[in-house]
Order: structure tokens, then sequence, then C-alpha cells
């Protein structure tokens, strides 16, 4: 079994119910696509998208660590199987950052989600100064064993790896500094995990139609984890063709 190649797009706090006609669209403009394509909208469109999304798998943005309970603005991973969800991000950057989650709080909110019958695709990923002090691989190694938890499979969990000071700036780590990450990454999965080696490894940070060949063709890069580009299907499409093509 190889890891399977996989387009991932965070639509973030972005859309509206007409935004959904960019799944339409990606339906015809890839009707088999040599990947496996989702798509993340915000959770008020999880349910519309997924009753439309034919081949292209839907998730969810986040997930609380409890099945239910007195936790007001919150979604809980079964409410997501239930309006049709496959997947759930967790651990993004921006949730650790706005609302600082914790590794732990990740690796619970993970559990949650594999508990529930869902993908977790758990990010990890260095901050600027981070990077600037030498510390990205160390940063990276913590944030692994911190956030994946024990029953991660290639199955149930995939992990993108989002340089934070690559997320939405237009600047892009070298081939280079990506093998290098993505490297260790497999080393550590495959050191912990009897499947580890098959875990889906994705890269995301300003990811482009005009960079993503590139991107895919480094070793250990399965696919991607795209936030901007992901919006509107001429944007997105070429990336899904590009890793279709890898």
């Amino acid at each position: 079994m190889a890891p399977r190649k996989l387009a991932a797009g965070n639509w973030k706090m972005n859309g509206t119910l007409a935004a959904l006609a960019e799944i339409d669209r990606l339906l015809a403009d890839h009707p088999q696509p040599g990947c496996d394509v989702l798509l993340c909208p915000p959770a008020t469109l999880v349910h519309a998208a997924a009753a439309r999304a034919g081949h292209i798998a839907i998730g969810g943005q986040d997930c609380h660590a409890q099945a239910s309970g007195a936790h007001t603005g919150d979604i809980a991973a079964a409410q997501l199987v239930d309006a049709g969800a496959s997947h759930v991000i967790i651990g993004h950057s921006e949730r650790r950052s706005d609302h600082g989650e914790t590794d732990i709080q990740v690796a619970a909110k993970a559990v949650a989600a594999h508990q529930a019958g869902l993908v977790a695709v758990i990010c990890v990923g260095e901050t600027e100064a981070q990077r600037d002090a030498g510390q990205t691989l160390d940063v990276i190694s913590a944030q692994l064993a911190g956030s994946v938890p024990e029953g991660a499979t290639a199955g149930n969990t995939v992990i993108a790896y989002e340089p934070v000071w690559a997320i939405g700036t237009g600047r892009t780590p070298t081939s280079d500094q990506i093998a290098e990450v993505h490297a260790l990454m497999r080393q550590r999965l495959s050191d912990r995990f009897a499947d580890g080696g098959d875990v889906a490894l994705l890269y995301g940070g300003s990811v482009k139609p005009g960079n993503a060949a590139e991107i895919f063709a480094i070793p250990h890069v399965n696919g991607a984890l795209v936030g901007g580009a992901s919006l509107k299907a001429q944007d997105f499409g070429p990336i899904i063709a590009a890793l279709s093509a890898a």
C-alpha cells in the first residue's frame, strides 16, 4: 500500500451557498481525477456541499474533543458525519494561534474524529521565528509526537505540513526545505506506527497552479492542503491536475 494522493482545499471562513457552484465546476472539469479530492467549507455549508459533491469528499475545519454537551458554538465530530463529512482538519495553525490550541487538545480532537469515523487531517508547522532559529525539525517532531494519537493509521489520519510563515503570504519554502521536513515526518511516523510509511503527507502554504507540479515532485509529498487557491475551480483545478499527473 502506498500513500494515497490527496488534493485538499480549506475554504476557511469564506463562502456562502452560492460558492457551491465551484464544486459543480470541479466535477465537470475533473470527472475522474487521478487523486482523491477533498473540500473543507465552513460548517454552514458542509451538508449542502456533501449533497452535491459526487466523488469529491467533504470535510469540516474543526471539531470538539467531546461527543456532545454544553459547548456553545462548537461542533462535534459526529455532527460533521451526520452532515455528510468524511474528513476534518485538526490543529490548523490558525486554530493554534487564534484559539490557543495545544498539542494535547489537538490529539484529543483527533481521537474524537477517529471515534466518529472521520479521517483526521492533522496540521503541523513552524513559525517564522522558529524557522529562523533553526528549530524547524525539533518543532515538527514535537508536534507530531504530541498531536498524533496512538490510534492513528494510514486509513484514518493524514498529516499536513504547513509552515506558518508561508500560509497566505505568497512565500514558499525551497524544495529542499520541504523535502527535509517531509522526510522527517515519514521517518517519525514509520518509527511509531506499523503503517506509518503509508500515511499521506500533504504540503500546505501558498500552493498555487504555478508551483504545484514542482511541489508534488518532492519525495514524500503526497498532496496539498490548499487555502485561497481552493476557493475557485479555475485555481484549484490545475492543482488537482498537477497532483493527478505526479
